[in-house]
C-alpha cells in the first residue's frame, strides 16, 4: 500500500513539475524565497495592527515567533527521521524532472508548506471576525508550498504532510494565545 502511494506521489510529481517552463523559472525562484514576501507580512503587520493595538500586536508577534521555532524544528526532526531524499537528490528521477534548484537536506515533510499553512491558519484563526476576506490569506501557501513542486525539491505528499502539521500546529498555538491572551492579556 505504501509503495503504491509513493508511485503515485512520485507520478504526481513528475506531471505538476513537467506543467513548468525555463520562462517562468526566475519567477519561481522568488516565489520560493520567504525574503520576497516581506512586503506582503508588513501589509499584513500592518492590519493586524490596526485591529489588536500595539500591545496586542506585540503579544501577536512572539506567538507568531513561537510558532514558526516550533514548526521548523518538529519540520527538522520529521525530515532527520525519515531521510527522504528530495527529488532533485533522488538519482531515479533527477534526470526525468525539471530540477530548477537544488537542496541537499531532506525531502519530508515540506518546512515551507508546514511554516506557512501555521502561520496562514494562526493569523486567519486571530482576524477571521474582522475581515471579511481572509480566508484569502490561505492562497499564499498554496502557491508558497507549489513553488517547491515546481522548482523540484518536494513531492506532493510533502506537501500535503506538511499542510496538515501546519494546520494543527498553527491552530494549537492559537488556542494556546486565546487562552493566555484572556488570563493576562484580555483586550
Amino acid at each position: 500500500m505504501l509503495d503504491k502511494i509513493l508511485t503515485l506521489d512520485t507520478e504526481l510529481l513528475i506531471y505538476l513539475n513537467s506543467l513548468g517552463s525555463e520562462r517562468y523559472d526566475g519567477l519561481w525562484l522568488i516565489i520560493t524565497q520567504q525574503l520576497y514576501w516581506t512586503p506582503f507580512f508588513l501589509v499584513l503587520l500592518y492590519f493586524i495592527y490596526k485591529k489588536l493595538g500595539t500591545k496586542q500586536t506585540l503579544y501577536f508577534i512572539l506567538a507568531l515567533a513561537v510558532l514558526i521555532t516550533f514548526t521548523d524544528q518538529v519540520t527538522n526532526l520529521f525530515k532527520n527521521g525519515f531521510q527522504r531524499l528530495r527529488p532533485c537528490s533522488n538519482p531515479e528521477i533527477n534526470t526525468i524532472i525539471r530540477v530548477v534548484q537544488i537542496r541537499t537536506s531532506f525531502s519530508f515533510f515540506s518546512g515551507h508548506a508546514a511554516n506557512s499553512m501555521a502561520v496562514a491558519t494562526f493569523i486567519y484563526s486571530v482576524i477571521y471576525r474582522h475581515y471579511k476576506y481572509g480566508y484569502l490569506l490561505f492562497l499564499w501557501p498554496l502557491v508558497f508550498a507549489y513553488s517547491r513542486i515546481y522548482l523540484g525539491l518536494h513531492y506532493p505528499i510533502d506537501i500535503f504532510c506538511g499542510y496538515l502539521f501546519g494546520i494543527f500546529s498553527g491552530y494549537s498555538v492559537f488556542k494556546i494565545y486565546q487562552a493566555v491572551q484572556k488570563r493576562y492579556f484580555p483586550l
